[in-house]
C-alpha cells in the first residue's frame, strides 16, 4: 500500500463537497478505506442510548471524509499545499511541499 501524504494531527482544508473551504486537525487516518477524520468537520448527529454513566439522547461526531477530498494546509502562507515524498542524504524519508521545496516533516 502507498504511503498517505495526511497525517494525524496535521492541518488540512477541505477542497470538495458540502464543507469545502473548512480547516480542522485530522483526529484519524482510516489507511484501509482512504479517509481521514478531521475535527469539527463533517459533522453528522447520532441517536445513542443511555450506557454507564453516559446519558442517552442526539450527539454530534465527525464523520469520515474521502483523502482526495482533503489538502494539508499552510498556514504560513495561507493556501492548500500538494505534498510529495523525498529522500534525504541520511537516507531519511520526508513529506515536502511541491511548490517551495520546503520539508514539512520535522523528524
Amino acid at each position: 500500500m502507498a504511503s498517505m501524504k495526511i497525517k494525524r494531527d496535521d492541518v488540512v482544508v477541505v477542497t470538495a463537497g458540502k464543507n469545502k473551504g473548512q480547516t480542522g486537525r485530522v483526529l484519524r487516518v482510516l489507511t484501509a478505506k482512504n479517509r481521514v477524520v478531521v475535527e469539527r468537520v463533517n459533522l453528522v448527529k447520532r441517536h445513542v442510548k443511555p450506557q454507564g454513566d453516559r446519558p442517552g439522547g442526539t450527539i454530534e461526531k465527525e464523520a469520515p471524509i474521502h483523502i482526495s477530498n482533503v489538502a494539508l494546509w499552510n498556514a504560513a502562507e495561507g493556501r492548500p499545499m500538494k505534498v510529495g515524498f523525498k529522500f534525504l542524504d541520511d537516507g531519511r524519508k520526508v513529506r515536502f511541499d511541491r511548490k517551495t521545496g520546503e520539508i514539512i516533516d520535522n523528524v
